[in-house]
């Protein structure tokens, strides 16, 4: 079995970038709510408590059962973690007089405790935390303190067991991957094996077995999720593997074409349907967006379904869930819900399609998609393609959707991102797009008043799409873009640039 970290979530913002962090390390790490802890098995090397929004003297709060973990495996409690067992076990946790929030500086009681080891003296490290340890039990050693915060960090005599108050999993907290390492891989005694490459190989022999002489269907989108899901997938079973790109009219310009080419050239069995028509009609005298979206939605399903059905005899549907999709769907704070989300790829198919599901990255984060697929040497143009909404440009047109209206939104959006990667900032940037905004203005061109269409261009940042900020383009490279679309997309007279962040926006407008 491969060995791994367990990490338990109490509903932390920063749960999934513990385990992020721990597999930077090239160690597995597996994410489960602190209410349905898995069986501790022997390949579970060591145990992580997250954080919490929680206060462990709250009589809601988690109170996670460790007596199989405490004392027998390494453990580490961060935050909260930390704070439930300094409180749990003979200590006093109390509400600090201010909230402590953002940069801090270790200072170490203990210099050569192997949790802090290779740390610089003064190392900076994220604080956000309401609550503080005032005591420790008996048995508990302060190994590290900060200005403000006594106990910032713990060992237990006689036990593998620590706590942090701070956050080593931010990039704010800027040794905390030396931490991470250190009781990864020194502590818990991990051996570093888990690499795209031993992913591909592992990930194949298990389809194999799973899969055998049987068919699967898989819904391509063109992005990185679903590429890499069939890469995986056609190594495994070859031409039993059907995949289908639909075409719904709302693709980037020329992108069903191109898209279909580079499928070919992979060896992948692809059928195109280009289904434009049909979506344009199901669209039509919408301007609701999440009326267009469920017309969207269900389009694709029935040209899905229909074009499944010519597959005989298949029996697994693929589907390019990922990690995060897989965590989200379970309540970090105990509730009934642990479905995984069905609708990644494909909206959601009939129940009575009676397909049975594959999911072969459902283990892995989106960086992580990326290394296997860069392992299995897929094209650089698909593996650092730009997330795109999977109701594509009907959801960046705000009001209705025309065929023309698309037309317009495909020659601004191509100017925009082909000057992008001319101008070496597309992988500078996590997702790029243009929005046709429901307004027109008035503008001269060439003495004559006109009345057209105007647009806004939108480029963020992020690592994950929780979050995200606007990038600072430069302003040069936004005016020449500006003048090209204008005198290049006929009935368009004005261009505009979002600056907005998320929160308290969201990357698409609608």
């Amino acid at each position: 079995m491969q060995e791994m970290i367990l990490i338990l979530d109490f509903g932390s913002q920063y749960t999934q970038l513990i385990g992020r962090r721990v597999r930077e390390l090239n160690v597995y790490s597996e994410i489960h709510p602190w209410d349905k802890c898995p069986e501790i098995t022997p390949n579970i090397k060591g145990v992580i408590l997250s954080g919490s929004p929680f206060s462990v003297r709250d009589e809601k709060s988690p109170k996670p059962n460790l007596e199989e973990i405490k004392g027998k495996l390494p453990l580490l409690g961060v935050c909260f973690g930390a704070q439930f067992m300094a409180q749990n076990f003979g200590g006093e946790v109390m509400p600090s007089k201010i909230r402590e929030y953002g940069r801090a500086h270790l200072s170490y009681v203990d210099k050569e405790n192997i949790l802090t080891r290779g740390m610089s003296d003064d190392s900076q490290v994220w604080m956000s935390h309401g609550d503080t340890i005032k005591t420790v039990p008996s048995n508990y050693n302060i190994i590290a303190s900060t200005h403000d915060v006594e106990v910032a960090g713990y060992e237990i005599e006689g036990e593998t067991t620590f706590g942090i108050q701070f956050h080593p999993e931010v990039y704010h907290s800027t040794e905390g991957l030396t931490l991470l390492r250190n009781f990864v891989v020194d502590i818990c005694g991990c051996s570093q094996s888990w690499t795209p490459t031993s992913f591909v190989e592992e990930t194949v022999a298990e389809l194999q077995t799973k899969l055998g002489n049987d068919k699967v269907i898989l819904g391509l989108s063109g992005g990185v999720d679903s590429s890499v899901a069939a890469m995986l997938l056609h190594k495994a079973i070859g031409s039993n593997l059907h995949c289908i790109f639909v075409n719904n009219g709302l693709l980037r310009k020329n992108e069903f074409d191109s898209v279909l080419d580079s499928y070919k050239h992979l060896g992948l069995n692809v059928k195109g349907v280009d289904a434009s028509q049909q979506f344009y009609s199901a669209l039509s005298g919408l301007s609701d967006p999440e009326a267009k979206r469920k017309a969207i939605g269900k389009v694709f399903i029935d040209v899905f379904e229909e074009e499944s059905g010519k597959v005989e005899d298949a029996k697994w549907l693929g589907q390019g869930t990922i990690y995060p999709d897989v965590i989200e769907s379970v309540s970090a704070t105990g509730g009934p819900s642990a479905t995984i989300k069905s609708h990644h790829n494909v909206g959601g198919l009939p129940d009575y399609m009676k397909l049975e599901l594959v999911e072969p990255l459902r283990l892995l984060f989106k960086d992580e998609v990326r290394r296997v697929g860069k392992a299995m040497e897929l094209p650089q143009d698909i593996l650092g393609r730009h997330p795109f909404p999977g109701p594509g440009l009907g959801i960046r047109i705000l009001g209705e959707v025309t065929a023309e209206k698309v037309r317009i939104l495909q020659e601004v959006d191509h100017i925009f991102i082909q000057g992008l990667k001319d101008e070496g900032l597309y992988d500078e940037v996590w997702q790029a797009g243009a929005i046709l905004l429901p307004v027109q203005s008035v503008g001269v061109m060439g003495d004559e008043r006109t009345y057209e269409n105007a647009v806004a261009l939108r480029a963020v940042s992020s690592t994950d799409g929780m979050t995200a900020d606007w990038v600072h383009l430069p302003y040069e490279f936004l005016a020449r873009t500006s003048n090209k679309i204008i005198n290049g997309v006929k009935g368009i007279n004005r261009v505009t640039y979002d600056i907005s962040s998320k929160p308290p926006a969201t990357i698409e407008w609608e």
